[in-house]
């Protein structure tokens, strides 16, 4: 089998559906079709079988599926360690991102270090900071940007905090919010936690929520068209100066802060690419 095959397996396997299985590999359903048949060959068994609502592996065939992950991660890092031999910072970097701050910044980030290493490309994967976590733990991505901390073994640097804000085109009295109507957008459990104990330790009443987003960018949106307030982190907001924001903080007067963090394993460092990208990381001030 090629490393093809494997990863029409992998595809194929999460979608259980061979048009968005070709799809997905930027190919044709025959294609697809011609290529599952010669594996079974190869193999002399059925890996498929057809139905009304897709495909159905067989369990030979969900054996080789569940085996592509391992066969495709090795196969990657068996190619890192051989392009790795030479001196000179080549090749992919793969970088878990979670978060609308780091989205921000990270394009100026690639571009300043692709000038100074032209021969690295880039795949750039995005999800939640609990899904950026199991995809540097597992060893998916070399380095991941997230939300929080998490009882990680690895190495960690810090790249920034931002605080936490009241958000609204409208002036802004504290004491006024839980007369006012609140903008909620999907955010993750632990920024959603630390903003309920705030409201929790200020507020006898709960909020009132005049509007419900899927996520940060659109209620961003809303805020600037006047709709209400939010609460979210500052740096969303920084270049929308029409918007009034005022830093919550605890009782102590403290602001409260958001951290991003880089996770990556030690042992990744052994690869010129990460290497030199972990250090351009920990030069940078990102605040």
């Amino acid at each position: 089998m090629e490393d093809y095959d494997w990863l029409i397996l992998q595809i194929l396997y999460k979608h259980k559906n061979i048009t968005k299985t070709a799809q997905e590999l930027f190919t044709s359903q025959p294609s697809i079709t011609k290529r599952l048949h010669k594996m079974e060959a190869e193999f002399t068994i059925t890996i498929v079988k057809r139905g009304r609502r897709g495909v159905h592996f067989t369990p030979q065939g969900e054996f080789l599926a569940q085996s592509a992950d391992y066969v495709l991660l090795n196969l990657r890092r068996i190619k890192e360690k051989v392009q790795n031999m030479d001196t000179q910072v080549a090749g992919t970097l793969r970088i878990g991102i979670s978060n609308y701050s780091t989205k921000q910044k990270l394009p100026g980030i690639l571009k300043m270090f692709k000038g100074e290493n032209p021969n690295v490309e880039f795949q750039v994967i995005p999800g939640s900071s609990r899904e950026i976590y199991d995809l540097v733990y597992c060893g998916e991505v070399h380095v991941g940007f997230l939300r929080g901390n998490y009882n990680w073994s690895g190495q960690s640097h810090l790249l920034f905090e931002e605080p936490l804000c009241v958000a609204s085109v409208d002036n802004i009295n504290l004491e006024n919010l839980p007369e006012l109507p609140r903008i909620n957008y999907h955010t993750e459990h632990g920024v959603k936690t630390i903003i309920d104990s705030w409201w929790m330790e200020n507020y006898s009443s709960p909020p009132r929520i005049g509007i419900k987003v899927d996520n940060v960018d659109t209620c961003r949106e809303m805020i600037i068209n006047g709709l209400g307030y939010a609460i979210l982190p500052r740096l969303i907001l920084e270049h929308d100066e029409q918007v009034k924001k005022i830093d919550i903080r605890d009782k102590q007067g403290k602001q409260i802060l958001r951290q991003t963090w880089m996770y990556y394993h030690n042992e990744t460092l052994e690869l010129n690419t990460v290497d030199a990208f972990v250090n351009f990381i920990k030069k940078l001030d990102l605040e």
